[in-house]
């Protein structure tokens, strides 16, 4: 039986929210060798890791673009999967000594993600504060010794890459051409949206 389309927008946005818990719970069962310092950038670029992929997401539900929720769950899908696959199976190690888990950069990539599917679905002009927002993180998880140089560009080359596989252009219908014909009448009509 095929669900309505909105119920496969539902299941998405259940589904980035799971993935977000089982994200931050495997973040929290972390052994650390050290005890971890959180300074306030680091808070920052954390709290930056739930808000930006939600506001993204947001974003295009309130706008309707659910085609758009569907290539952005996709892609967050991917990024998640790949960034957690190396982590487990590369066992880099932090420069904070705090466990093994370094390579790549979770935060980096899923922000990079959500910036990413910002510029590739509705333009440069509007991605520019969520570049910002994801510079911001991955300059954080530098800043507080979790992530090198090398953790952070690969982070931020998952992030965007996903978006290379699954995004697409927005398509909003601005102009629009009618016509009808009654006992002899004919109308021709023009609507233009901005």
């Amino acid at each position: 039986m095929q669900l309505p389309y909105h119920h496969n927008i539902i299941r998405s946005s259940f589904l980035i929210l799971f993935l977000g818990i089982q994200t931050f719970k495997l973040a929290a069962q972390d052994t650390s060798e050290t005890i971890p310092r959180v300074g306030t950038t680091q808070k920052i670029g954390d709290v930056i890791l739930f808000v930006l992929p939600v506001a993204t997401v947001g974003t295009s539900l309130i706008k309707g673009d659910n085609q758009g929720v569907w290539q952005f769950t996709k892609g967050f899908v991917m990024t998640e999967a790949l960034t957690y696959g190396l982590k487990l199976s590369i066992n880099k190690t932090r420069p904070d000594l705090s466990n093994d888990n370094a390579f790549p950069s979770g935060h980096t990539s899923t922000v990079f993600h959500s910036a990413g599917y910002i510029h590739r679905r509705y333009g440069f002009k509007y991605s520019i504060p969520a570049y910002a927002l994801a510079g911001f993180t991955a300059a954080s998880r530098i800043d507080s010794k979790k992530h090198d140089i090398v953790d952070v560009l690969a982070g931020t080359a998952i992030g965007l890459g996903s978006n290379l596989l699954f995004t697409t252009e927005y398509q909003q219908k601005h102009m629009e051409l009618s016509y009808t014909s009654f006992d002899g009448n004919y109308t021709l009509g023009f609507t233009y949206k901005f």
